[in-house]
């Protein structure tokens, strides 16, 4: 049948094939006339189209015309109008010439400003300059003045510091020739520190001698004439000659008894045959120096403090002229600076007179030129709209195009129509050989599927006849198979047998089972229901403790809302003793109306008691915080102090020992013999001890170092000194004049 209908359907595509050619070339036809009627149409809608254009334009250009000729009218009368006022604003312009005097003088005045200024500037350069001189030179005499006097301080505390000593020494009443005090000191050694007040234990006395004294040595001269300020060394010091060292031990034999010679570097040479070399100078002879030197520090002190005065009087008299100067600039640089504004104001007010009268003149002449301008484009204007208007009038006439437009524009579509006819028909023709393809395409399709189909059944038929194979098979093997069934069938129901005699077994105990499982659960439910009503019990208990605790609770809070205080202190709040004998009912309310009648006498209430008392409580609090934070940090301060003094104790112990091992050694070696120790008394705790300095020179007993010599309590000292070097060592140690205490045995 597909076959039948697919030659059937090529056999009308033949046919139709003749049709559709002969349909083509009537459409082609009509297509040519519709695009002639077209350009025909077009052709008179461009000339109507031009006219009216040409119209339009010379439309514009008449109204462009007429409207730039009023424009420029208007503007040659705004542009007169701004002529004549330009005129009037040059007239009204004052003459520039006195703004041009005005900016001469406020030059001038300037000019003067700045002269003044300058001259002023370099007076006050100078000035300065003198002022930092002065300054200088009085800071330089200021600081050589402190220099001195802290040079002088400091003698003047080596040499007084014991104000409250009660004998002041002789030495410090002495007055020595500059040179000598070194030949004084050998002379006399420790005697000059021995005061003259006769109340000491040991002093000078003013002695007037029965017989004379002997004369020293021919060609020596006695130390008294170089020394004053004490009579009661003279006699000694008449006894002392002043010689050049090569002569001593020359003159030495020559000596009287009491008799001695010093050199001014300190030589010494008695009557009794004893010479000391010149060393160090004594204390004595040191304090005599210091003395003599501080009297000389003290006269340039004087002057160098007179110098300073006079130095500060010329700065200050300098300062006050930088400073009088200075205001004196001031003032002139305001001057100038007023100069300046009055010359810039000046010249502000000429150039905007300069200014005015160039923008004016200037506005005036572009003012002529435009107005001239402006003419020239009014008559043009005038000229271009009378060409404007002879265009209008000899233009040609719309209504022939219009009747031309209108004929092409029917014949258009006429041809138009049988355009579209040609058109449908060939659509026709068109659309029937498509559905024929369509068909012959479908009729491709299904007998391309009907041939699939007929291989799927082929493969399906050879699928069936194996399953059919197979299944013969599998029939013959399950008719073998009653006889194995059977026999397995008897071991099963012997199988069942026993199982059902064990069932029977099981039910019986299952039974017994279940009986023992219902007493138990009777028990059971016995013993829920008793737990039930116990919890229901115990509900109502807790319900009424509850209730109970609730109204303690409420209570309570009545009671410290009324009473301020807990429960249990309201007994002792009541004034009731005993609480087995409580008062009656009736005495609580008697007591109570009391109670509130006194109330209501006491008057208000504090309101902000509560307020008060919170922040009383808050500041209680924070006090309370502060002495537990200060009382924690106390205990942390003596645990640290009591660790620190542990420690203190441990090192000063072992540092004491260290130190007394040394200085016994040291005190040894410095007298070649001896004993000494060091001791701590007045308290056991090493920390507040005090330190005890036992000492036993040489044939000496053991007592304390307070009541040795001066010379052995120098050499102890050292001892100590050195013991605590040795224990704890530095890189240097100083000891001033440590040897002027020692005697020569101890020297």
């Amino acid at each position: 049948r597909l076959v039948e209908e697919q030659a059937a359907l090529n056999a009308a595509a033949e046919e139709q094939r003749g049709a559709d050619d002969e349909l083509r070339q009537q459409l082609a036809v009509a297509k040519n006339a519709v695009e002639q009627a077209e350009e025909t149409l077009d052709q008179a809608n461009r000339r109507l189209a031009e006219i009216r254009a040409t119209g339009e334009s010379l439309k514009r250009e008449l109204t462009q015309a007429e409207r730039r000729a009023q424009q420029l009218q208007q503007q040659l009368d705004r542009t007169s109008r701004e002529q004549q006022e330009a005129e009037a604003g040059l007239a009204a312009i004052a003459d520039v010439q006195v703004s041009i005097d005005a900016a001469d003088a406020a030059r001038s005045g300037l000019n003067a400003a700045r002269a003044n200024l300058t001259e002023l500037e370099e007076r006050y350069g100078l000035a300065q300059q003198d002022e930092v001189a002065a300054r200088e030179a009085f800071h330089e005499a200021r600081e050589i003045a402190g220099r001195l006097q802290a040079e002088e301080k400091a003698l003047a505390q080596l040499l007084y510091s014991d104000e409250e000593d009660l004998w002041p020494p002789l030495v410090d009443a002495l007055q020595v020739a500059p040179g000598y005090e070194t030949a004084l000191g050998a002379a006399l050694g420790d005697d000059l520190n021995y005061p003259t007040d006769q109340a000491a234990p040991a002093f000078w006395k003013l002695v007037t001698l029965q017989t004379p004294l002997p004369a020293l040595p021919d060609g020596v001269t006695a130390l008294g004439k170089f020394v004053s300020g004490a009579e009661e060394l003279a006699a000694r010091l008449s006894q002392v000659g002043i010689i050049e060292p090569a002569l001593g031990p020359v003159l030495q034999p020559a000596l009287l008894p009491g008799q001695r010679l010093v050199s001014l570097q300190g030589d010494l040479w008695r009557w009794d045959g004893f010479s000391a070399a010149a060393e160090a100078p004594t204390a004595a002879a040191k304090r005599l120096e210091m003395r003599n030197r501080h009297g000389e520090l003290r006269d340039q002190y004087d002057a160098a403090a007179t110098t300073a005065a006079r130095a500060e009087a010329v700065h200050k008299e300098a300062a006050a002229q930088v400073q009088q100067l200075q205001q004196a600039e001031m003032a002139a640089r305001k001057s100038a600076r007023a100069a300046e504004d009055a010359l810039s104001r000046a010249l502000d007010a000429q150039a905007k007179a300069e200014r005015a009268s160039a923008a004016l003149s200037a506005r005036r002449d572009s003012l002529a030129v435009a107005r001239e301008r402006l003419v020239q484009e009014l008559s043009e204007a005038e000229i271009e709209f009378a060409a404007a208007r002879k265009a209008a009038a000899e233009l040609e006439s719309e209504a022939v195009p219009q009747q031309a437009v209108a004929g092409a524009r029917t014949a258009l579509t006429e041809r138009r129509s049988q355009l579209t006819q040609a058109q449908a028909a060939l659509e026709g023709y068109e659309r029937n050989a498509r559905a024929r393809a369509e068909r012959l395409s479908a009729i491709g399709t299904e007998m391309r599927a009907w041939r699939t189909r007929q291989q799927d059944a082929d493969r399906q038929s050879a699928i069936l006849r194996d399953r059919i194979a197979e299944l013969t098979e599998e029939l013959t093997h399950l008719q073998a198979q009653p006889e194995a069934l059977k026999s397995q069938i008897a071991a099963l129901l012997d199988q069942i047998a026993q199982a059902e005699a064990r069932r029977r077994v099981a039910a019986d105990e299952l039974q017994q089972a279940e009986s023992a499982l219902a007493d138990c659960d009777r028990e059971v439910r016995e013993a829920q229901e008793d737990l039930s009503n116990r919890r229901e019990e115990r509900a109502r208990c807790h319900a009424a403790g509850q209730n109970a605790a609730e109204r303690a609770e409420d209570l309570a809070a009545q009671i410290a809302d009324r009473l301020n205080c807990a429960p249990g202190d309201t007994l002792a709040l009541a004034e009731v003793k005993d609480p087995d004998s409580l008062p009656t009912l009736e005495k609580v309310e008697q007591d109570l109306a009391r109670l509130r009648r006194e109330r209501e006498n006491m008057g208000a209430v504090n309101l902000r008691a509560d307020e008060e008392a919170e922040e009383l409580r808050a500041q209680l609090d924070g006090m309370i915080r502060e002495r537990e934070d200060l009382e924690a940090a106390i205990a942390r301060l003596r645990q640290a102090i009591a660790s620190l003094n542990r420690e203190g104790r441990e090192r000063l112990l072992e540092a004491f020992e260290s130190v007394n091992v040394h200085f016994t050694r040291l005190f040894t070696h410095l007298f070649g013999g001896g004993h000494a120790r060091l001791e701590l008394v007045e308290s056991d705790d090493p920390l507040e001890a005090g330190l005890e300095i036992l000492a036993s020179p040489p044939g000496k007993r053991l007592q304390s170092m307070s009541l040795l010599s001066g010379g052995e309590q120098a050499l102890t000292a050292m001892a100590l000194i050195f013991a605590v070097f040795l224990t704890n060592p530095s890189p240097i140690c100083v000891l001033d004049e440590v040897d002027a205490p020692l005697d020569d045995a101890n020297v």
